[in-house]
């Protein structure tokens, strides 16, 4: 107003005890009006006193005054958008009241002379609440659906012919911010609730399974309701971030299950991802390999934030709505209890689910029977019945004879019973024994249960030659760094045999080999393959027995030889498959590159569920194939062959509840070689009957020494 021009006449206000009454009984938008009209009324009192400095100070960077009162009183004032932040969060909490019957407006400028201008802090007035937000304008999906342009009261934010323009998207698309916020939360919501209720296992994917009230979810959330604003960020984040560490234990879990037939173990697998690597880079190539190690490692990263984010959005939500949530949680929580008492079920699991809590149990508890078995193991492995027996008493009646120990990889029981596989390898069986028949050749065959499943061959290999079950790293480390006597190691002890092994599967080092009593080992850098590797597998199995025959068998000896070979083209994924190629064409393996890249690719085959079935069963066919014709050419009248598969395939192929049983068959020129096992029951050929004796893996070593003369150590 200037200063100069002589002072309008004034439109009375309405008497005091009206106005109290109005602003008793207004809305805070409402009351900002008369309160405005009051303090003009009073700067103008002043200015008439010729106290101009604390009407200045009073008006701050509000507009001028108007000579009419109704303008002044639909003015809004620069210090109401100036508010501090912490009125503001104030108001939202509903912390800050006014006295009944008291405008705050009227009460700061009654004595505009006593009170600085910096110190006025005028009310901040707000317009009606949306529906379905809080009383600080805040939706409940997390979104903020005050107006700026409405909650300072009636009149503009600034000049009339200057509308403030909002400054976030929220604030100009509403109502889509609203839908976003809702969309958010309930992503939040089904987050959490999946990697409460996720099963461990591909099969028990199910709906049923989703469709359950989880414990975890009603306590965490009455936790979250309750406590302050910092402890609860903090535990929060604590809930989220062990929320998405037990998602991707839960997720090598379901992968352990359908390879290995078991769940990870937090312990001892680690070690497991190192030949997993490997295994990647010798199917898929370096790159490939690099590729899916850090697609990984993002999966990783990602489930762990997205947990916590989703623990911490749900938790805001929560807070901001503290009543509904009460209820929600003591609603869900009863109905948790109930379902609970009565047993409720939907079509497998109960609705009352602690899926969390069960698995973390289940986890601690393994955890703990892992470090007690390791003390345990180490003293059952310094414990061995022929462990002191003298070599002139070991296998006295096998002596003069070439004795092969022979592992299939992956020849389970499915390979001879699954229908997908059973005829061909079948017919395989039944042709081959009829060709070692006709060479003069007898066999008997059983079934033992292996140690492993779907993979991690040495702990087959170690327990069937160690007469211990080796059912993890952990064991296999402790009982090839002691003295335990192994099977080949008890020819080598009667030094009455040379011992070897032939393992093309073995790509470095390999210092287990002391520990198995093999005085050379052959791995794939010494058997001097030139041809392609077939996925995993360095060579075909034929080039594999011929440069055994080539390196030591068709060799002159002044003792027997007892060789043990590790078979490998019935290794997964299964394609390419090599083909039997007469034997004096397999030369130095340059032969198969044509086969190899006639070959299926493996990702056509490894996820398709109906291929990978046939190809598994052709490439046990290969394998057995393989092994037999060898026999049949090169063995001879002091010819003993004991063969076995390691383990069952992986559960994608032999079924999700398919036994660890392997066939074992033993094949000999010496018809007293078999009679001397008589009274296993074994069936006779190369197919075990279904009714055919059940070993555990670890039994076979002290019942094949004993067969075979080996005398027990005195103790």
């Amino acid at each position: 107003m200037d200063r100069t021009t002589p002072e309008p006449e004034v439109t009375p206000e309405a008497p005091p005890a009206d106005t109290s009454d109005d602003i008793q009984h207004s809305t805070p938008a409402e009351d900002a009006a008369p309160a405005k009209g009051v303090a003009a009324e009073h700067a103008v009192s002043s200015e008439r006193d010729g106290v101009e400095e604390a009407t200045a100070a009073e008006e701050g960077p509000a507009a001028d005054i108007d000579t009419d009162t109704d303008a002044a009183s639909d003015k809004v004032s620069g210090p109401e958008e100036e508010a501090p932040a912490e009125e503001a969060s104030a108001g939202e909490k509903g912390e800050e009241k006014t006295p009944s019957g008291e405008a705050p407006a009227v009460e700061e400028s009654t004595s505009a002379e006593e009170t600085p201008a910096e110190e006025e802090t005028p009310a901040v007035a707000k317009g009606p609440a949306v529906e379905g937000s809080t009383a600080s304008g805040e939706d409940i999906s997390g979104q903020d659906t005050s107006d700026p342009d409405t909650s300072a009261g009636d009149g503009p934010a600034g000049p009339p012919d200057e509308p403030a323009a909002p400054s976030k998207w929220r604030d100009r698309h509403p109502v889509a911010a609203r839908n976003v916020g809702w969309t958010v939360t309930g992503l939040s919501l089904l987050l959490i609730c999946f990697a409460l209720l996720m099963p461990t296992s591909a099969p028990k994917f199910t709906p049923g399974v989703f469709l359950r009230i989880p414990v975890e979810a009603v306590l965490g959330a009455a936790v979250l309701i309750v406590l302050p604003r910092r402890p609860r960020i903090a535990v929060a984040i604590l809930a989220g971030a062990s929320l998405g560490v037990l998602t991707v234990l839960n997720l090598l879990d379901v992968g352990f299950n359908m390879f290995l037939g078991r769940g990870f173990n937090v312990v001892l697998d680690w070690v497991l991802f190192d030949d997993a690597q490997s295994y990647l880079k010798d199917t898929m190539g370096n790159g490939g390999a690099i590729g899916a190690v850090i697609a990984v490692l993002a999966l990783v990263i990602i489930v762990l934030v997205l947990m916590t984010l989703a623990v911490l959005r749900v938790s805001n939500v929560m807070t901001r709505n503290r009543d509904a949530a009460s209820r929600a949680t003591l609603v869900v929580g009863t109905a948790w209890v109930t379902c609970a008492a009565l047993g409720l079920q939907l079509s497998g699991p109960g609705i009352a689910a602690r899926t969390t809590v069960a698995r973390v149990e289940d986890r601690v508890n393994r955890v703990q029977a892992t470090l007690k078995d390791e003390a345990a193991f180490a003293k059952e492995a310094k414990k061995d019945a022929f462990g002191g027996t003298p070599g002139d008493q070991l296998l006295t009646d096998l002596r003069g004879k070439d004795v092969m120990i022979a592992f299939i990889e992956s020849y389970g029981r499915s390979a001879i019973e699954d229908e997908a596989t059973a005829a061909g390898v079948d017919a395989t069986l039944t042709a081959k024994n009829e060709a070692l028949t006709k060479a003069g050749y007898s066999a008997k065959s059983g079934w033992l249960t292996s140690a492993t499943y779907g993979g991690s061959s040495w702990l087959g290999h170690s327990t069937f030659l160690s007469g211990l079950w080796i059912n993890n790293q952990n064991r296999y480390r402790t009982v090839t760094a002691g003295e335990h006597l192994t099977l080949t190691g008890a020819f080598k002890r009667t030094g009455a045999w040379r011992t070897v092994g032939v393992m093309p599967g073995v790509q470095k080092n390999w210092p287990e080999g002391k520990f198995y009593g093999l005085d050379n080992v052959y791995d794939s850098r010494e058997l001097g393959y030139e041809g392609p590797k077939f996925s995993w597998s360095t060579m075909p199995d034929q080039y594999a027995l011929s440069a055994f025959e080539r390196l030591e068998h068709g060799k002159k000896r002044d003792k027997p030889l007892m060789s043990e070979i590790i078979l490998t083209s019935s290794h997964q994924p299964w394609a390419p498959i090599p083909k039997m190629i007469p034997w004096d064409q397999v030369g130095d393996g340059s032969v198969y590159e044509g086969i190899e890249k006639a070959g299926k690719d493996p990702e056509d085959v490894f996820y398709d569920s109906k291929k990978v079935k046939e190809e598994y069963g052709k490439s046990i066919q290969y394998s057995v194939n393989s092994l037999i014709d060898y026999v049949v050419k090169y063995g001879s009248k002091n010819t003993v062959l004991v063969f076995l598969g390691d383990h069952q395939p992986l559960a994608s192929v032999s079924g999700s509840n398919a036994s660890r049983d392997v066939p074992v068959s033993i094949v000999a020129h010496d018809k007293s070689v078999l009679d001397k096992i008589d009274d296993w029951g074994w069936t006779d050929g190369i197919k075990p009957d279904k009714s055919a004796p059940v070993w555990r893996m670890d039994s076979f070593r002290d019942r094949f020494l004993t067969a075979y003369g080996s005398t027990p150590a005195k103790r």
